[in-house]
């Protein structure tokens, strides 16, 4: 039984010192996909503009410009970790909006719903907007800048609880 204590500890111990790494890995892996969406779409506003309003989306000129451009300068952010909780928060309408509009058809039940990539983009942008960008960003960066560590050191950032 010490044997399993000692590799528990042990394990715990690895995953505190790795917590910073699931937030910055989703940071940037959902600001390089929004990012790159943001740009196409503003490159492409024709189609988008048509594929809005073949949806029914309403000003589908002015949302197609809207949402593109949220997800290049959200995504963006991300990247960079500056205001992460705050840029989330488009991201997540966007996604939502795209699963009642675009996706609403293919819904047949919650297993259809839970297998979108948006719902697992607006999962990922819900921590980030709870826990915040973990310790490698921009964000934590300032804080330390003004002086406001302890709130730099959000859930992300701590390390598991030897009681898990």
């Amino acid at each position: 039984m010490d044997t399993v204590l000692r590799v528990r500890t042990s394990l715990l111990a690895t995953a505190g010192r790795l917590s910073w790494l699931p937030p910055t890995l989703a940071r940037l892996a959902v600001g390089v996909v929004f990012a790159g969406t943001g740009w196409g779409k503003l490159h492409h506003l024709d189609k988008i503009t048509s594929f809005f309003a073949d949806l029914g989306i309403p000003a589908p000129g002015f949302n197609a410009v809207l949402v593109g451009s949220a997800e290049l300068i959200c995504g963006v952010l991300l990247l960079i970790g500056l205001f992460t909780r705050l840029a989330s928060l488009p991201l997540i309408v966007v996604m939502a909006v795209a699963i009642l509009t675009a996706k609403r058809a293919d819904i047949g039940g919650l297993a259809d719903l839970l297998g979108f990539e948006e719902t697992l983009y607006v999962v990922l942008l819900s921590w980030l907007a709870i826990a915040g960008p973990g310790p490698i960003s921009l964000d934590r960066l300032v804080l330390r800048l003004l002086g406001r560590t302890s709130e730099a050191n959000g859930p992300a950032s701590q390390p598991v609880p030897a009681h898990n």
